[in-house]
């Protein structure tokens, strides 16, 4: 049985460690959740009215959406950590029928969007009260998944599994054919590695001579105690200006999130992103009043980007014992997932026809 390491206890690390054969492997992760986006984060999986140009993205992002059903399935989901309950998309120039166009031209490849719908105001109020009465399209297709439950889920899944958790800072370095993987008390030997670790990627391979082509982006959400409790079946709602608006159970209300270039591995909550937030969402909403004071919690982790804002995840050039995998951005809930499971075939089968999601892995690793 080969020996496996996984480096990175997000989204991609393990959902890839609950999809390996453990007849073929005996795996450990190293995770060292500091910063960590998956954990700090709740999305909408809704990526079928996307404007970006990136057709390799738009098909990754298309296929980690209907993907979810089989990993909901597969992996005993409840309702707390995903839930399919449809998206709301707002305008603030009302122009609705080019978007709903949109929706219907994807549908043709893409049939999980579900059923397209364009609401009046009264109807959009009846589904999502927080919402000022405007007219929205919505989408039934679309859902929303709390980060930190689906890691806390699959965590205890890998532990039954027999799959060694190790919560340390891992260095990565190479003699003959093994990898040795060193933790603050001890360096342990592995036949293959999967390098999951978003942002923290370039320092694990830049002892390998790796440069690699990845930023570090600050991302903050607001999350809010509200007095509804029947929030957990309202839609989300993605509202113009790039801030989501995502009730979970309990009057739970998250907010956000932001895009912060500068901020890098800095996990501080700020006033800023309070008032920026705040004013891209308080526009839509006719119950506004969790604003008036501050958030009962900041959810801040950490993402990784690439130049040209698109995920990769690939097998090493000079060798396919290791994988890669990073520069998820914003839509590493939509993707992370599907990602797990396509690098769990490379190991488990061989299996690596990623060439349709992706650019080639040279053009964010170079030595």
């Amino acid at each position: 049985m080969k020996k496996l390491a996984i480096i990175g206890g997000g989204i991609i690390g393990l959902t890839l460690a609950n999809y390996l054969d453990l007849t073929k492997y005996n795996v450990t992760v190293f995770d060292n959740p500091v910063g960590q986006a998956t954990k700090a984060s709740a999305g909408i999986i809704s990526p079928w009215l996307s404007k970006r140009r990136n057709k390799k993205w738009y098909q990754l992002a298309k296929d980690g959406a209907a993907f979810y059903p089989k990993l909901v399935q597969d992996f005993s989901l409840p309702h707390t950590v995903y839930q399919q309950t449809g998206t709301l998309i707002l305008r603030k120039d009302g122009d609705l029928g080019s978007l709903m166009q949109l929706a219907e031209e994807r549908k043709q490849s893409a049939p999980e969007i579900g059923n397209i719908q364009l609401l009046t105001a009264e109807q959009v109020t009846e589904k999502l009260p927080l919402l000022q009465a405007q007219p929205a399209l919505f989408i039934t297709g679309g859902g929303k998944l709390d980060g930190a439950s689906y890691l806390e889920t699959l965590r205890q899944r890998a532990l039954t599994k027999m799959i060694t958790i190790k919560t340390d800072t891992a260095k990565l370095s190479r003699i003959h054919d093994q990898w040795l993987v060193q933790t603050s008390d001890e360096t342990e030997q592995f036949d293959a590695v999967a390098l999951c670790a978003g942002p923290g990627l370039p320092s694990l391979l830049e002892p390998l001579g790796y440069t690699t082509d990845i930023r570090a982006q600050k991302g903050q959400l607001l999350a809010f105690e509200t007095s509804f409790k029947n929030s957990g079946s309202w839609p989300v709602a993605m509202l113009d200006g790039e801030s989501d608006l995502i009730p979970f159970e309990d009057g739970q209300i998250l907010v956000g999130a932001t895009h912060e270039n500068e901020g890098g591995f800095d996990l501080t909550p700020t006033k800023e992103a309070f008032s920026l937030l705040k004013e891209k969402t308080v526009p839509f909403l006719a119950e506004s009043t969790f604003f008036d004071t501050y958030p009962a919690a900041y959810r801040v982790g950490t993402r990784a980007y690439t130049s040209d804002f698109a995920p990769f995840f690939n097998y090493l050039p000079d060798n396919p014992t290791a994988v890669v995998a990073s520069g998820l951005g914003s839509s590493g809930l939509t993707t992370g997932p599907y990602i797990g499971f396509l690098l769990a075939n490379y190991f488990n089968e061989g299996n690596n026809n990623w060439e349709n999601y992706q650019k080639p892995i040279g053009t964010y690793l170079s030595k």
